[in-house]
């Protein structure tokens, strides 16, 4: 039987979220060398179970998305009632405004740190999630096709330079992965594209 070795991806969150990986499958000394490119940021979010989980944390995060919103449009309207009365209004009204501002800011910032941490956070536990499981499909494939070494071409500082389309097996590994581990039934349909996740509200200073 054909021994193997394999070096596991490391698969990280935020986002966006993956460090440089490369699987290796060592065939017999009779077995020809097979070398393959795998983009498994691509690979994660396309599979169903990925496009499923980007939804849901989509609308997880939604309603304090919306809130930031809110706090920033305060903020918004806060600055131009202060740009429009600077001859108007008294200077009290001017330090009140102006500190209630500084509170708003402060809340927003507080509650974006907050959001992006959480969502660092989710987004780090679907993509172990699925990761980990993409690993194990890759590894069958690299197995049964005799491949040496799969390389993940979303890797940062990725060394791959160039790779024909012919060695790509990102598809091959999603309609596996589909097949191995299918969406949750009762689960409402992913779209083409996997959902984009919220962004943290940029506090406008009043």
């Amino acid at each position: 039987m054909n021994s193997r070795k394999i070096i596991r991806v490391a698969v990280l969150g935020a986002a966006c979220f993956l460090t440089g990986a490369a699987v290796w499958a060592q065939a017999g000394a009779a077995t020809a060398s097979k070398i393959a490119v795998v983009n498994v940021r691509q690979a994660i979010v396309t599979t169903a179970e990925g496009k499923q989980a980007s939804a849901e944390l989509q609308s997880q995060f939604a309603p304090r998305q919306s809130e930031l919103e809110g706090l920033n449009k305060q903020i918004n309207d806060l600055r131009q009632r202060l740009s429009s009365g600077q001859s108007t209004l008294s200077d009290e009204e001017k330090v009140r405004l102006t500190q209630q501002g500084q509170r708003l800011t402060q809340q927003l910032d507080r509650k974006n740190n907050e959001l992006q941490e959480d969502l660092n956070a989710a987004q780090g536990e679907i993509v172990d999630r699925i990761g980990r499981k993409m690993m194990d499909v890759l590894e069958r494939y690299a197995r049964e096709n005799n491949i040496t070494a799969v390389f993940d071409s979303s890797a940062q500082n990725s060394p791959i330079l160039f790779a024909s389309t012919s060695v790509d097996i990102t598809q091959d590994i999603i309609k596996l992965f589909d097949q191995a581990y299918p969406a949750k039934a009762g689960a409402a349909a992913p779209a083409a594209k996997p959902a984009a996740t919220p962004k943290p509200a940029t506090p406008t200073k009043p």
